[in-house]
């Protein structure tokens, strides 16, 4: 299992065990983590799954995909630096720590 540490809107930080393979969407499901509503479920035809990766993770994640960076122009307030769609961060051994922040709405 890999930590992922999300931080609620409100401040309210969350660490939750993440097995490999699923993404930093699915772990905020299935741990209750409020703010992350993917509603597309995964599929990167929303923004209700955008989160900011914490500047000491971003660059150890791979590059944003044309779509992703398409539909993350839909997202409330995008940082083009620190902006992702949590569907698109697959968990791997390598992301334990990581840490995202999730946006007002």
């Amino acid at each position: 299992m890999t930590r992922v540490v999300y931080i609620e809107y409100s401040g309210n930080r969350i660490e939750a065990d993440v097995a490999a393979g699923l993404s930093v969407m699915e772990g905020a499901r299935v741990n209750n983590v409020a703010g992350i509503e993917a509603e597309c479920g995964g599929s990167c035809s929303c923004s209700t799954c955008h989160v900011y990766v914490d500047p000491a993770w971003i660059d150890r994640l791979p590059a944003k995909l044309p779509m992703e960076e398409d539909i993350l122009e839909l997202a409330h307030e995008p940082d083009p630096a620190l902006s992702r769609l949590s569907c698109q961060i697959e968990i791997s051994d390598d992301l334990d720590g990581l840490t995202v922040r999730i946006p007002a709405r």
